[in-house]
């Protein structure tokens, strides 16, 4: 049987209010009966439950953080951020895997609304943002990441990612790529939908061609079926580029384009990748892309959290955005 605060106090011979200013406010209490409180707590082997203790006063020492694919280093690179900067405020962070699915998101929710975390750091799978309405209006801290917050009163931290977009595609016309293909999906995903809106408008703007072929997810499985649907049209029907959505799909377009041989990268078919995870340099053949300060996002995510905590709920959220920058690789542009 566990041991329990009433026992502490029976053994030292204490009150239980005086047992619970030991453990909580030690310098309202003499220093005999410290020591005495001290002595029987070590004896009997008794742990405090911090855990009820702090849901009793309605507060936590916990985080949650839900990203949208915990497979993808960007987001292990987003939580690492997080984590190192809420360990320094005595915080620690609880990571939820949404993979993509709406109704996995709603379930950590509501997983972390039970637990009655400090705060939500989230990734959003989709635009229905109302389970997080709800959190937020019953004064739980809320930062959208890897998002820019349409609503005001969530705070957010992001990439401009249209930028990003236009980014890619402006390098990809500047070395005279012309048919250009956005692999990217679902487009459910607002990060997919803003990169898409960049291409769009940089191949426009240069007059080139812009083929969108869609995922069913970010995946590099998904990026090799691509790659193998492309190679299986005629060489004249071909893309000379792809601006693949993240860097997992560009990886599998490239084994599937070095696997079969029958497409050479980046001489038929430059690739740029989007976010710059430690696999793109690795690459057999290393990738070009798009990077995101994705620690900074965690960490500046933290940073919001804690002062919207601090501040409540009645003033408006500040938006933190981070502007991409391109990372040039053998994959759009070989070596001499």
């Amino acid at each position: 049987m566990a041991v329990s605060v009433r026992d502490v106090a029976a053994l030292a011979g204490v009150s239980l209010g005086t047992v619970s200013n030991v453990l909580n406010r030690p310098d309202k209490v003499a220093p005999g009966t410290v020591e005495r409180v001290q002595s029987a707590i070590a004896e009997l082997g008794f742990v405090r439950n911090d855990s009820a203790r702090q849901l009793r006063a309605g507060r936590s020492s916990t985080v949650g953080l839900i990203v949208l694919d915990g497979g993808n280093p960007f987001f292990t690179d987003v939580a690492r951020g997080a984590e190192d900067a809420a360990m320094q405020k005595g915080l620690a962070v609880l990571v939820g895997n949404s993979d993509e699915s709406v109704d996995r998101e709603h379930t950590y929710v509501d997983l972390f609304e039970e637990r009655r975390v400090a705060g939500l750091l989230i990734s959003p799978a989709g635009d229905d943002l109302g389970r997080l309405e709800r959190l937020r209006d019953q004064g739980t801290a809320v930062v959208l990441v890897d998002r820019r917050a349409d609503d005001e009163h969530f705070a957010s931290v992001s990439v401009d990612d249209v930028a990003g977009g236009r980014i890619a595609v402006t390098h990809l016309t500047a070395i005279g790529r012309r048919r250009i293909a956005f692999v990217g999906g679902p487009f459910g995903i607002r990060q997919v939908t803003d990169r898409h809106s960049g291409a769009v408008a940089a191949a426009e703007a240069s007059g080139a061609a812009l083929e969108v072929i869609p995922t069913t997810s970010l995946s590099v499985l998904e990026g090799r079926r691509v790659g193998e649907e492309i190679q299986a049209r005629p060489a004249a029907d071909r893309p000379d580029a792809v601006f693949a959505a993240n860097d997992l799909l560009a990886v599998g377009l490239e084994q599937a384009f070095i696997m079969r041989g029958s497409i050479r990268v980046p001489e038929e078919i430059a690739i740029v990748g989007y976010d710059d995870i430690a696999f793109a340099e690795a690459a057999v053949v290393p990738l070009t892309s798009v990077r995101q300060p994705a620690q900074d996002l965690g960490r500046r995510a933290i940073e919001l959290l804690l002062a919207q905590v601090d501040q409540g709920q009645g003033t408006d959220q500040l938006h933190v955005e981070f502007t991409p920058e391109l990372v040039v690789r053998q994959s759009t542009v070989a070596e001499r």
